[in-house]
């Protein structure tokens, strides 16, 4: 199997993949699934956020690999198509990431971005 999973123009990566599924093993609930949203505000216009949801709507896209769900909503879906949903861990912290064609400006926190 490839690295990374993909449903329309949205990757979710091994990495992050199964970074989900041992937080899901720690919280021993399996329903849950990684939600990837954008708010308004940040140092440069947008943010991203990430948090774990038990439920799913008819119009979120969804992103399945190795057992673990990925979901946007259509909002935020317009500004993550073509992105990849990573997870990294190195000297300044662990943290999910977005990797989002779409931004023509990030800021240096790297959940910040504009279009």
């Amino acid at each position: 199997m490839s690295d990374t999973a993909q449903a329309a123009d949205l990757v979710f990566t091994n990495a992050a993949a199964n970074k989900v599924k041992s937080l899901l093993e720690e919280e021993q609930n399996d329903k849950l699934k990684l939600r990837v949203y954008i708010t308004g505000g940040g140092c440069a216009g947008f943010s991203y956020g990430f948090t774990f949801d038990e439920n799913m709507a008819d119009d979120d896209a969804a992103v399945e690999r190795d057992g673990v769900t990925l979901v946007v909503d259509p909002m935020s879906y317009q500004y993550l198509a073509g992105s990849e949903v990573d997870y990294k861990e190195g000297l300044q912290g662990s943290q999910f990431v977005i990797n989002n064609p779409n931004a023509t400006t990030t800021c240096g926190c790297g959940s910040s971005f504009s279009i």
